[in-house]
């Protein structure tokens, strides 16, 4: 029998964007698993799992209770965004470690996270829920041009745009209450003000109620009015982390969290921070497996130290960068041609990775018709020793990357 503690994960995600968080889990614990489908990947990481239906409450706690019975767990962690809430409610039922199921909910409603930020005195954004379109109007004449709509409860920046003009708006909030309707928490649309400026992410570690930022993200967006994300970057020595942190640390106070690895969104508007939202968990789209290259530190890691109750090691072990790009085309059509350079790729050690998610004959939908995640092709990440020099590699690298694509007949 193994001496070390044991995990439960609930949802491990898919291999591409999520297969670095159970292997470095694994490295540390043994590991059993609550998920939907039956493991293929995930196999070589775990030693037991069950499978549920996880949009089904009662089956997700039934599986995690039956999972319970058989190991001695010492905690419940998830780093998927629709279990958060399931997630915590296990847990508790378990008498493991974790936050409240009303703080859950609370990260996973933008309108209630607003509340809480305006009742602890936390800059964030004007924000008014509308049910209908007439109440959006409504809305939009108390927060002004330009605005900016979106679900109240989902993610991935899914369904939000950017209303500069009020003839734009019915079909800013058709767009938006589309994303809205595949919340399974709440369906409700948000007009909210527009925070003018650059965006990023601090990435936070809580313990015991005291948050530490161990890093900063700077993301790229694409074209607007969408907000798709289309690139980060993380630098173990950036400036700004130190203006930003105080400002993440004050967000993930308000809304009661006290344990856990916090992905914070923010802007800053006219050099001051803003707060966006406050995700309860690692960040999307590798964020952590940057966060690892540049710093060292181990986020997966720290999400299931704090989850078993052990106090997690956040002692940078690196001081250097890395980003990720993601490959959209142009025009969205069917998927035609995809490749890199290959003589590039093989003799370029600070490319780290190339993942192609599309195959040839794959539709690639860029909004209005689809999101980021019918658009996306793949993505590609770099090291460097400075943010200047990571994005410096990520323009070459471009270059050498191949990405077409014909109209759908």
């Amino acid at each position: 029998m193994s001496a070390r503690p044991l995990v439960l994960v609930v949802s491990p995600g898919d291999e591409t964007y999520r297969g670095y968080c159970l292997e470095q889990v694994a490295a540390a614990y043994d590991v059993v698993l609550l998920t939907g489908a039956e493991p293929s990947w995930e196999k070589p990481f775990i030693v037991d799992h069950a499978t549920v239906d996880l949009t089904d409450p009662a089956a997700l706690l039934a599986g995690g209770r039956a999972l319970a019975e058989r190991h001695d767990l010492a905690g419940v962690v998830t780093w998927d965004e629709w279990n958060l809430v399931p997630t915590s409610r296990l847990a508790r039922a378990l008498g493991l470690s974790s936050n409240s199921v009303e703080v859950m909910r609370a990260c996973r409603n933008k309108a209630t996270a607003r509340t809480l930020f305006a009742r602890h005195g936390v800059p964030s954004a004007a924000s008014m829920k509308a049910r209908t379109l007439l109440k959006a109007g409504l809305a939009t004449m108390t927060v002004g041009f330009p605005a900016v709509i979106k679900p109240a409860a989902f993610a991935g920046s899914i369904g939000v745009i950017r209303v500069d003009h009020p003839e734009e708006l019915p079909a800013a909030f058709a767009f938006a209450s589309q994303g809205a309707n595949r919340s399974r928490e709440d369906t409700g649309v948000l007009v909210e003000e527009y925070l003018d400026g650059p965006e990023f992410s601090v990435e936070c570690v809580t313990h015991h109620g005291k948050t530490t930022a161990v890093a900063v993200t700077r993301k790229h967006l694409g074209p607007a009015p969408y907000f798709d994300e289309t690139g980060h970057t993380v630098d173990a020595t950036d400036p700004l982390l130190d203006q930003v942190a105080p400002a993440a640390a004050a967000a993930v106070r308000a809304l009661g969290i006290t344990d856990g690895v916090q992905h914070v969104e923010l802007r800053l508007v006219d050099g001051r921070p803003r707060l966006i939202e406050v995700n309860a968990r690692i960040g999307g789209d590798m964020i952590g497996h940057l966060v690892r290259l540049a710093t060292g530190i181990d986020l997966p890691k720290a999400a299931a130290d704090l989850a078993c109750g052990r106090a997690p090691d956040l002692i940078p072990t690196r001081r250097g960068a890395a980003g990720i790009r993601m490959i959209y085309p142009d025009t969205s059509g069917i998927l035609a041609q995809r490749q890199i350079n290959t003589p590039f790729a093989a003799h370029t050690p600070w490319l780290r990775q190339v993942q192609w998610i599309r195959e040839i004959g794959d539709p690639l939908l860029l909004p209005p018709e689809g999101d980021l995640f019918t658009a996306r092709a793949g993505f590609y990440i770099v090291t460097g020793r400075t943010t200047a020099e990571v994005t410096e590699r990520l323009d070459t690298a471009a270059d050498e990357i191949t990405l077409t694509t014909r109209a759908d007949r």
